[in-house]
């Protein structure tokens, strides 16, 4: 049973990140301004570089051919070569990737430490006072856009793991405190509570037990929401990780840095949310 279902996560892995790699292409070449590069008004090339600029951009006027055919090179190790850098893809993220997880990890143990006790508080002291103090702050950081967050960061000259974790937490928060609440609301553990049980067994013997396969469903979409956040951190605090790639590619239509990109990212929120729910799967499963 588990088998089959880690089969069929596989496929849909496989087949969505394609499909996200395809729609990301097509996306970039109909874009205005495609066949245009900056490099071509460049008074100090020649008529042959000119031509061969056009040449490298016309080669991608057809969008299927040009994605078979990159994944024909990708399924030999080979990722292609950035049109603006001038440097291959496997390189530029080799050397980038690093300091992306370690912003997005960073970012996802400060969310989720600064949630999950604001939450946990909140459901267990009961206080409407506390309650609505911890809803209000994180409906406030909710409404701040990304390319504010990221002002702000550079302003203050904060840690840009912070910024990340600023754009997370609120999501993680609220969607925690309704499913905490939601469990210490459950006959049996006001019960308990009644008979005199302590906090702490209630916690990990009834609550967790009700809430976790949600909360591992919402720590595999935290992973996408922290990577969606670090694009926009990485750009505007100059950080050199592949959100800030990703953003340089976008702005340059580099066609095939993007797509490899996009497909990378695809293959890691839906890792990341295809293990949530097998863990999930597997532990509310388990007798109680």
């Amino acid at each position: 049973m588990l088998g089959r279902k880690i089969a069929r996560h596989g496929v849909a892995i496989i087949g969505t990140a394609l499909l996200g790699g395809l729609l990301s292409a097509t996306m970039v070449r109909l874009a205005p301004g495609f066949d245009t590069d900056e490099a071509q008004i460049d008074s100090h090339l020649n008529s042959e570089s000119l031509r061969a600029l056009r040449e490298s951009r016309s080669q991608q006027n057809n969008i299927l051919v040009f994605y078979l055919q990159s994944l024909k090179r990708a399924s030999q190790g080979d990722l292609g070569s950035s049109l603006t850098l001038h440097q291959p893809v496997s390189k530029l993220l080799r050397e980038r990737a690093p300091l992306t997880l370690r912003l997005i990890g960073v970012a996802l143990l400060l969310s989720w430490g600064a949630a999950m006790t604001l939450a946990l508080s909140a459901a267990f002291l009961r206080l409407y006072s506390y309650d609505a103090l911890a809803t209000v702050i994180s409906g406030i950081l909710l409404c701040l856009p990304a390319a504010v967050v990221g002002l702000l960061s550079v302003l203050w000259n904060t840690p840009a793991a912070l910024a990340v974790a600023a754009l997370v937490f609120p999501r993680d928060f609220r969607y925690a405190r309704n499913l905490l609440g939601r469990a210490y609301s459950l006959p049996h553990i006001i019960t308990a509570r009644a008979k005199g049980l302590h906090e702490l067994r209630i916690l990990f013997w009834h609550v967790i037990p009700v809430a976790g396969p949600q909360l591992l469903a919402l720590a595999g979409v935290s992973v996408s929401l922290a990577i969606g956040a670090a694009i926009p951190i990485e750009a505007l605090c100059g950080l050199a990780g592949v959100g800030q790639l990703a953003w340089q590619a976008a702005l340059a239509r580099d066609l095939p840095l993007l797509v490899n990109i996009t497909v990378l990212v695809t293959l890691v929120t839906l890792l990341a949310n295809t293990a949530a729910d097998l863990i999930g799967s597997m532990v509310g499963s388990q007798p109680a």
